[in-house]
């Protein structure tokens, strides 16, 4: 029997439609879009929205430049699909200012020039606000010592920001204002 008559009775694979349409609440708007299966939060906040501010930085969710809140959680965009946040609720760098009132921990960062290139600033900006909650909530971290009790908030000094924002990396070496900002925002 030839090659050809063995594959006469297959049925051909059946399309797969690999998009799926999501709504996502971007800065306080919703919107209804069709996203790619394999799209990343980050892919489609920079190219579906023009959000610019999260980074691709090391696609590996390692350095934190593509940080945003999702439903009030600091995350790596980077690292989550769109088609799996249908419904969620994301605040950029660009949706923490209060129109042209900057955020308290936007205003620190300048004000402390915790910034130097400014690549990473936009994520650092972001995970000081999830992590702000995260402490104020009693989430403890690895740095909270034994003695702090879970049902109230974590007590913010240098040691706990720097374990808590330590998945943030900045190359130009700008941790010392990043912390100092930081402090000047819980005081």
């Amino acid at each position: 029997m030839d090659s050809l008559a063995l594959g006469a009775d297959l049925e051909p694979e059946p399309v797969v439609d690999e998009h799926t349409t999501v709504t996502l609440h971007v800065n306080g708007d919703p919107t209804t879009l069709t996203v790619d299966h394999r799209t990343t939060v980050l892919e489609t906040l920079r190219e579906s929205f023009g959000l610019t501010g999260a980074k691709k930085g090391c696609d590996h969710g390692q350095c934190g430049a593509c940080t945003v809140l999702v439903d009030g959680r600091r995350v790596n965009s980077c690292l989550l699909l769109a088609v799996a946040q249908d419904g969620a609720t994301i605040t950029t760098v660009e949706g923490l200012a209060d129109g042209e009132s900057l955020h308290p921990v936007q205003r620190a960062f300048v004000e402390r020039d915790a910034l130097q290139c400014g690549f990473c600033t936009p994520g650092q900006i972001c995970s000081a606000v999830g992590m702000l909650r995260e402490a104020a909530d009693g989430h403890p971290s690895h740095a909270t010592g034994p003695e702090t009790a879970a049902a109230g908030p974590v007590v913010l000094d240098a040691d706990e920001i720097r374990e808590r924002m330590s998945g943030n990396l900045c190359r130009c070496g700008a941790y010392p204002r990043i912390v100092e900002a930081i402090e000047d925002v819980i005081e």
